[in-house]
């Protein structure tokens, strides 16, 4: 089955924190898998988060919609009204953050059973995916 990515693991993947290296090294290990999925909410939080002027390593804009156009290689869910109908009911039924249950409700329109995130809880079931933190 497939499996969804959170933006933290996007994020890790080009983290240059020498006290992130193992999680840089199992994000890299994630987006090698060519069974993973992402939806456009997870790539717009990447591109706002890395090309942030506040930001101390902050990326160029070039490199990041580079790291967006290779990580189309995965299927990629839009934002569609079964994505937002799937996140009102989990923010409803399991009191989600409204980010995060976009998150579950693409990942689930996708088929996915997992979802790989470091900020929800690790082992939680939502509907059928599981959350699994990849960085524990």
């Amino acid at each position: 089955m497939a499996h969804f990515l959170d933006t933290s693991v996007l994020l890790y993947s080009i983290s240059r924190n020498p006290a992130e290296a193992r999680k840089r090294e199992r994000a890299i290990e994630l987006l090698e898998d060519d069974d993973g999925a992402l939806s456009i909410q997870v790539l717009q939080e990447f591109y706002a988060e890395v090309t942030r002027t506040s930001r101390a390593d902050a990326v160029p804009h070039q490199l990041a919609v580079g790291l967006i156009e290779a990580w189309t290689r995965f299927r990629v869910q839009d934002m569609t009204l079964d994505v937002l109908n799937e996140a009102m009911a989990i923010r409803l039924k399991h009191g989600l953050s409204f980010g995060d249950s976009l998150m579950v409700g693409a990942a689930r329109v996708m088929g996915c059973d997992r979802v790989y995130a470091e900020e929800l809880r690790h082992g939680q079931e939502v509907d059928g995916v599981r959350v699994v933190n990849p960085f524990r």
